[in-house]
């Protein structure tokens, strides 16, 4: 039956993605304005990162940011179901510029196996179908709880106009037999990529400063660094162009500071943080704020969820 409801989400977004680009911005557009009238999860939980995060603008410089944060965040769910829709081959022409590609070239070459950290920045899915194009990897991902939704990902995230295009591309979960996994990937001289900035579950990670807050950072990507001696570089795709009705992107891969694979987990995530924080920084408009990344505090610091009854 879950099968069935994937396959039904999977038309209903066929569907979405087929407007054109001018539609799905108005449309997006739209949705951001619902979002801040209607203050919905999305809404609320981004004014609270941006207390947080940028506790010294002014009320008014706050509350534009919130507006764009929501204004491209709304917009990138409609090209995302765009995204997912179209050939990949097709989709990879949005790519404007492409910047520190030899780099990735140059460290497979190497076979000491690499690790893509990929945070929320920009458009993530666009940059999947850019590095499934380029090289065989394995994604870390944490299965979400609804079993269709999970098909409609496995369908979604498979290009249908490429055959054996799925066998490029290992969805390897975030649960601890399949870790594994990764250590012989990387031990292989393959390529696994990470989004770092999910916060993991009480037990795997440290805490370590993130916009100037405390924030539960997993400790996996730096064990895999440290005990395989993989490279790790940074990827992400940004918006050139925010304002356009036809969305374009630059393409970046840059190598990640060597404390990123100290053997000190601590050393490990303080740097993994800073490294997200200064991509955050190019664009705050671009990155997740959406997303309830402070939840879990510091044990003994009196400090409550930020999100609870807000």
């Amino acid at each position: 039956m879950s099968r069935i409801a994937a396959r039904l989400l999977y038309l209903l977004a066929s569907l979405i993605g087929r407007l054109p680009w001018p539609w799905l911005m108005r449309l997006g557009d739209a949705l951001a304005a619902w979002w801040r009238w209607r203050a919905v999860r999305e809404s609320r939980v981004a004014r609270i990162n941006l207390e947080l995060a940028y506790p010294d603008l002014l009320p008014g410089e706050r509350d534009a940011l919130h507006a764009a944060i929501l204004r491209t965040t709304a917009r990138q769910v409609l090209e995302t179901i765009r995204l997912w829709t179209r050939p990949h081959a097709q989709n990879l022409t949005l790519l404007r510029e492409q910047h520190g590609t030899e780099l990735m070239d140059a460290a497979i070459a190497a076979g000491r196996g690499v690790i893509i950290a990929a945070p929320h920045h920009g458009n993530w899915e666009l940059l999947n179908q850019w590095l499934a194009w380029r090289t065989r990897l394995a994604i870390l991902y944490r299965p979400p709880e609804s079993a269709v939704v999970e098909g409609f990902l496995n369908l979604v995230r498979a290009d249908h106009e490429q055959p054996g295009e799925e066998e490029r591309v290992a969805q390897v979960r975030a649960e601890g037999p399949a870790i594994r996994q990764l250590f012989k990937r990387l031990n292989d001289g393959g390529v696994v990529g990470i989004l770092p900035d999910q916060q993991p579950k009480a037990g795997d990670g440290e805490f370590a400063p993130f916009f100037g807050v405390q924030a539960l950072t997993m400790t996996l990507l730096g064990r895999l660094a440290s005990r395989t001696g993989a490279t790790v570089l940074f990827a992400w795709c940004e918006r050139v162009d925010t304002h356009a009705d036809h969305p374009g992107f630059a393409l970046h891969l840059q190598p990640a500071p060597a404390a990123v694979s100290d053997p000190d987990p601590k050393v490990a995530v303080a740097a993994l943080n800073a490294a997200v924080e200064s991509i955050a920084r190019r664009d705050p408009a671009q990155y997740q704020w959406t997303y309830k990344r402070y939840t879990l505090r510091p044990p003994g610091s009196g400090e409550e969820n930020p999100y609870w009854n807000r």
